[in-house]
């Protein structure tokens, strides 16, 4: 029997622990909250009432106060993911604080955002406003109680999206840290071993043959910041993979990679230029030396500021908004706050996507450079230019009023906006092929002329629409064109 040598009896072993682990894991995940975690704890809980001597002026001029107390509590965000307004289930409140047997005399909420809505009171609870929390954020619920005794209970109730609601408590110096238990120091200890074994075994046998297609070299990617992210982890993962290879991910835009390789390639007459360059959508016209490989199927969103708590924009309303007839939010059935056109540069594909696809027509003139205040009095609406698509998300996040586009993957696990559907339609990547919505491109790879079979820019076009890139593109939320759904959608344009 060939296969049975010291390092397949190891890998075997090992991965047969692992298996063991994994489904563990998968029974004990089941078993734990999900990421989305709003914990509470109670910090004070005193007697402030007559029958306490330690009392100063407030307390002494108040009746009725023989029972009274003071309570502390700490309510935090102690998941792995941000929650904003749009997580919590309740039509008009957050949370909803219970002090059994206890009637709310007063309360205050510190620590909250600017802007949050008012406290809301009914006996003994209190109602707390949808708070956005970023992970590891807190706020703090003061109440002044009558009626019940130190110690008796307080429940925070609430529904979050996808997420849970416990009670908590700190860690003090008193508490002794978790430690593995027998049966995990074991699986451990096992598990160490047969990596420790199976690492040196080839280390001392390093015969082992690099991937097919790999090569050597330096590569540079340029164009689309959207899918950048995409080709920066595949770039890492080729590296690894492939000895002596170098990817280079330099990212400034769709129409700027274009650009770049055009220069670069006219200029290198004597080959094609160890440079890639990614499109949102087709190259424009004049650039007949380019050629074009179509990597993946691309959803775009809009994004908006959650002060403004609108869900869905029509097609109609979109257009009316990039027009200019729309200055405030509150023509459309929102508040009363100005509309803030977050755009991106003239280089963006995610720009020229959304301008073909969605408005018809080119974006307004820009009107401001901070994107908070018109610097052309007569522009009918705020509207600014930036680099990258994390400078889009970071300002509309932070200015009430603003709207953005971005595309999908991008949009995620972020505090201070949302995503918006259009004409009732979300960006779905499992209903792509079916759901008319618009906003969406083909991503597409384009090189000067057909680079050697052996040219590491061939190899790193070849990892990036097959095998790992399938997997590493699917999970930024695109649709490999190389699948048999994607080679459709891809096929029609």
């Amino acid at each position: 029997m060939d296969w049975v040598s010291p390092e397949n009896v190891i890998a075997v072993l090992t991965a047969l622990l692992g298996v063991a682990v994994t489904l563990a894991s998968l029974v004990i995940e089941r078993r734990i909250p999900r990421r989305k975690r709003i914990g509470y704890r109670v910090q004070l809980d005193t007697p402030v009432g007559e029958r306490d001597d330690a009392r100063l002026g407030l307390f002494n001029e108040q009746p009725n106060m023989a029972d009274a107390t003071l309570v502390l509590l700490r309510i935090e965000n102690d998941g792995g993911v941000s929650i904003g307004r749009e997580d919590y289930n309740g039509e008009t409140h957050g949370l909803t604080v219970a002090f059994t047997g206890r009637t709310v005399r007063a309360a205050a909420l510190t620590h909250a955002p600017f802007g949050t809505a008012a406290l809301g009171q009914h006996g003994s609870e209190i109602r707390l406003p949808k708070v956005p929390l970023n992970r590891g954020q807190y706020v703090k619920l003061l109440a002044l109680l009558t009626g019940g005794p130190v110690g008796s209970p307080v429940t925070v109730t609430g529904e979050i999206r996808d997420g849970d609601i416990h009670v908590n408590h700190s860690t003090t110096v008193d508490d002794k840290p978790p430690v593995f238990s027998r049966a995990a120091r074991a699986v451990t200890v096992t598990l160490t071993a047969c990596v420790i074994a199976l690492a040196s075994i080839i280390v001392v046998r390093d015969d082992a043959p690099p991937p097919m297609g790999c090569a050597r070299g330096t590569l540079t990617v340029t164009g689309s910041t959207a899918f950048a992210p995409v080709v920066r982890e595949l770039a890492r993962q080729y590296e690894k993979d492939c000895d002596g290879a170098s990817v280079v991910v330099d990212a400034h835009g769709s129409a700027a990679g274009i650009r770049e390789l055009a220069e670069r390639g006219t200029r290198e007459a004597d080959g094609s230029p160890a440079l890639v360059a990614l499109s949102d959508g087709r190259k424009p016209g004049g650039y007949p030396q380019l050629r074009e490989h179509m990597v993946a199927v691309s959803l775009y969103t809009l994004v908006l500021n959650d002060d403004v708590p609108l869900e869905n924009l029509t097609l109609e309303q979109i257009r009316r908004l990039y027009r200019g007839d729309v200055t405030n939010w509150r023509q459309l059935g929102g508040p009363d706050l100005p509309v803030r056109l977050v755009s991106r540069d003239a280089n963006s594909g995610t720009r020229e996507v959304f301008q073909r696809r969605v408005l018809g027509r080119n974006e307004p003139a820009l009107s401001s450079r901070d994107c908070a205040r018109k610097d052309d009095p007569e522009a009918r609406v705020v509207r600014c230019e930036l680099d990258s698509t994390e400078q889009v998300l970071s300002t509309v996040a932070a200015l009430p009023g603003a709207i953005g586009y971005t595309e999908l993957r991008s949009g995620t696990g972020l505090a201070g906006l949302h995503r918006i559907a259009v004409d009732g339609r979300r960006p779905n990547l499992d209903e792509i092929g079916a759901s008319p919505y618009p906003y969406r491109e083909i991503e597409y790879a384009y090189t000067w002329g057909q680079p050697p079979a052996d040219s590491l820019t061939s190899s790193f076009l070849t990892y990036l629409s097959r095998g790992a890139g399938q997997a590493v593109i699917s999970t930024h939320g695109h649709l490999p064109c190389s699948t048999p759904k994607g080679l459709r959608i891809c096929g029609e344009g």
